[in-house]
């Protein structure tokens, strides 16, 4: 299973929750609080999902696909902003 490097910050002014699914029962869940960077590596078929609690309780924000999320990219990292590295959150 080829692992992809991924990252994800959170420029929301709330806590969220990223959730990783993928094959052969992949799984992870972390806590991302506002501002914070979070690298994980995750399989290339990976779904991610951010969550957070609203007062009607869990709310999806937004789906991306590992590979959406893949800091490893054609382009060389020096030459991105951090705005295009980095997937904004809501």
């Amino acid at each position: 299973m080829v692992q992809l490097e991924c990252g994800y910050q959170n420029r929301s002014d709330r806590m969220v929750i990223l959730r990783c699914t993928g094959p052969n029962r992949f799984f992870l869940e972390r806590v991302v609080f506002p501002m914070e960077l979070l690298a994980f590596e995750a399989p290339e078929e990976a779904d991610v999902e951010i969550w957070c609690h609203s007062l009607g309780g869990p709310e999806l924000l937004e789906r991306f696909s590992a590979e959406d999320l893949n800091t490893a990219s054609s382009t060389s990292v020096s030459s991105k902003s951090p705005q295009q590295f980095w997937p904004k959150s809501a």
